[in-house]
């Protein structure tokens, strides 16, 4: 089986996404896969965040991990992206580089390739479902294979049972999130290969 490239792309303020991120890499690498942790640039007010201590310091605690490029879009093959809520939608922060990828879509370089997300917001219905279908529609023009969790292991019902997607409330990932989140990552993994392979055999 094709070993599959994933990039696993996150934002976070707080930390709660970037814990889902690194257990989504861990699951990846485990189920075989060849994995980029890639985090979204910050483009708030840098006084905006020296006025928030979390804020600043789960920055600091980041500095280590590549922002995400075009040269990463194009290298994977699947992606797994984490990222919290915005009044339903995702950050702005995600949106500016996602705007940056015309050049990309445009000449196909982004078809065909798997993907799933994952969010979080600061309570059960702050808007976590809306930000995940919104997003996904961004996939679809790109021509994506988009895959969903749905519901196809037990640990996405102990975890709050959205088909879309894993959302936690912000600063709660716990045993049960991560086991959720692992299986999605997992699930990721082997539909990449699946389609990875498939495009071998019709190149061949």
């Amino acid at each position: 089986m094709t070993k599959p490239k994933i990039a696993v792309i996150f934002y976070t303020m707080t930390g709660t996404n970037h814990q889902v991120a690194e257990e989504a890499r861990k699951a990846a690498e485990a189920a075989g896969a060849e994995v980029r942790l890639r985090r979204f640039a910050e483009t708030a007010p840098k006084d905006v965040i020296e006025g928030q201590d979390q804020w600043k310091a789960q920055l600091e605690k980041m500095q280590d991990i590549p922002e995400i490029s075009h040269d990463d879009m194009v290298w994977a093959d699947g992606y797994f992206f984490s990222f919290p809520t915005r009044y339903g939608n995702a950050p702005g922060q995600v949106r500016a580089f996602i705007d940056t990828l015309g050049p990309l879509w445009q000449k196909g370089k982004l078809a065909d390739k798997t993907a799933t997300a994952t969010t979080s917001a600061m309570n059960t219905h702050g808007g976590q479902e809306s930000t995940l279908l919104g997003f996904y529609t961004t996939l679809m023009h790109w021509g994506s294979v988009i895959i969903p969790p749905g519901y196809t292991d037990d640990a996405l019902y102990a975890a709050g049972g959205n088909p879309y997607g894993y959302s936690a409330n912000a600063g709660e990932f716990d045993d049960t999130g991560r086991a959720a989140v692992a299986h999605q990552a997992r699930r990721l993994v082997q539909m990449t290969a699946r389609v990875a392979e498939e495009a071998v055999h019709k190149a061949a």
